[in-house]
């Protein structure tokens, strides 16, 4: 298991694989439909966005609220909600969630060597163990909807999509190990 922290240079970009399972580090926002709606309107808008998105890694989740001073789970939202909104977000770095993207996504993420990472869904207690911090940033009336940064180390994804084309969700091609 290959150890990375975020941003995922490009270097470090060409040498993943569909099916590599990755422990990341460092910076991640979490992003939901009702916050990309608001992020790509303020953008349209030519208004300041309250995060930078040139090379963030965003990742699909409604943390739970915190309880005793710790962080509750965090597990993935199904990715291919937000796919409406990828084509205005091609500057990213990666994502995470769970599940396949649309065809429109995964050339997205060839042109524009976008990593597509998934977390394994019904794992969100034992993935907040990974998370050393997390702030609210943006939008706190949208509740677990809202961006929120967090700081994670040794947090587990596969490469679902790397940057040749490749897919965790094909069978039977090159990339199958």
């Amino acid at each position: 298991m290959k150890k990375i922290v975020l941003p995922i240079l490009d270097d470090v970009k060409k040498e993943l694989r569909a099916r590599d399972y990755i422990l990341l580090s460092g910076k991640l926002y979490t992003m939901r439909d009702a916050a990309h709606r608001r992020i790509l309107e303020m953008k349209r808008e030519g208004l300041k966005l309250p995060i930078g998105l040139e090379n963030a890694c965003i990742y699909y989740t409604g943390p739970t609220p915190k309880k005793n001073n710790r962080i509750g789970a965090i597990g993935p939202t199904t990715s291919y909600r937000m796919d409406s909104y990828m084509k205005e977000l091609t500057n990213l770095n990666c994502t995470i969630g769970k599940g396949p993207r649309s065809e429109e996504v995964k050339n997205l993420a060839k042109t524009h060597h976008l990593i597509y990472l998934m977390a394994i869904g019904g794992l969100g207690a034992k993935l907040s163990l990974a998370v050393k911090s997390m702030e609210l940033v943006a939008f706190p009336e949208l509740g677990p909807e809202a961006i929120y940064e967090l700081e994670v180390e040794d947090f587990p994804v596969i490469v679902a999509y790397d940057i040749y084309g490749n897919s965790i969700f094909t069978e039977g091609k090159s990339n199958e190990r």
